[in-house]
């Protein structure tokens, strides 16, 4: 049995209403770890039951930096106009808005990386360990790594959060919608700098 400190602290860490705290944490054994990962699996399966969801509201969330020399814009959508008027969603927008400022993602997805870019990056690639001798099979999967690592520094849904470096923007996207209770995606963006 949890007690109710450790129920009402969970429900203050992730948000979620009182009796499905105590059902995690009861599932959990009472362990706050481990109650989470409970808690992110569930998101990923909530999510993908909403992905067929149309998203026809949604918020632009704006940041300018403090020197004013940077700033970003991004569209974030979601399906009901009440949800876009919450302040959790307004900060989820503000959020991605400064994440953008920071990390100049040039790519929503893997997807929208146009199909002559790729195929640069693995010219480069190729080039850079030609004269390394080493066998096929190996620079293959050495280039699919540096590609990958191209993805995770290019596309903005496989960049590492700058407020929590242990979640990419893609599962923060999931975590709000398993907090929000709705399809979120991201629309455009836009970063302007001088």
């Amino acid at each position: 049995m949890v007690d109710i400190f450790t129920i009402k602290k969970f429900r203050e860490a992730t948000g979620i209403g009182m009796v499905e705290a105590k059902q995690v944490l009861d599932e959990a054994g009472g362990d706050m770890a481990k109650a989470t990962d409970i808690l992110r699996s569930r998101g990923m399966k909530a999510a993908s039951k909403k992905a067929d969801r149309t998203t026809g509201e949604g918020f632009v969330g704006s940041y300018i930096h403090s020197n004013g020399k940077v700033s970003a814009m991004v569209e974030v959508l979601c399906e009901t106009d009440f949800v876009a008027r919450t302040d959790d969603f307004h900060a989820l927008a503000k959020d991605l808005a400064m994440h953008i400022a920071a990390a100049n993602p040039l790519y929503k997805s893997v997807e929208d990386v146009p199909a002559e870019v790729v195929e640069k990056e693995r010219q480069i690639y190729k080039e850079q360990i030609a004269e390394e001798g080493k066998p096929e099979a190996i620079k293959e999967k050495i280039i699919e790594g540096k590609l990958n690592k191209f993805y995770d520094d290019a596309c903005l849904l496989r960049q590492k959060f700058i407020k929590d470096e242990d979640i990419t923007i893609e599962q923060l996207l999931q975590n709000a919608i398993q907090k929000i209770g709705e399809k979120i995606q991201v629309g455009k963006f836009v970063r302007f700098h001088i």
